[in-house]
């Protein structure tokens, strides 16, 4: 599985940095991924949903940590790619 692009949409709030929508095989996206700055660095928050009871469940999420690692890695580097871009400047990785 390849990842075709990741969009950042960057927020600036203490502890959400940015929105995230990835891209697989130019055929599945998965929108509303979060980078979170946490107190050991950034890591990325899946999707989720509020349940009945308070508590958040995931909608979609890798089933093992090689793919969380490969998906965590990919979107961790373009987020840090788009705090180099002007603000001006739309943050869309698109692999060509």
């Amino acid at each position: 599985m390849e990842i075709t692009e990741i969009t950042v949409t960057p927020r600036n709030e203490d502890k959400l940095k940015a929105f995230v929508n990835i891209t697989f095989d130019d055929q599945f996206v998965v929108r509303g991924l979060k980078v979170i700055k946490g107190a050991t660095g950034f890591f990325i928050s899946m999707p989720s949903r509020k349940m009945p009871d308070g508590s958040f469940r995931d909608i979609a999420h890798p089933i093992n940590k090689d793919f969380r690692d490969f998906i965590e890695k990919a979107i961790l580097d373009e987020y840090e790619r788009q705090l180099a871009l002007e603000p001006s400047e739309e943050a869309v990785f698109i692999k060509e």
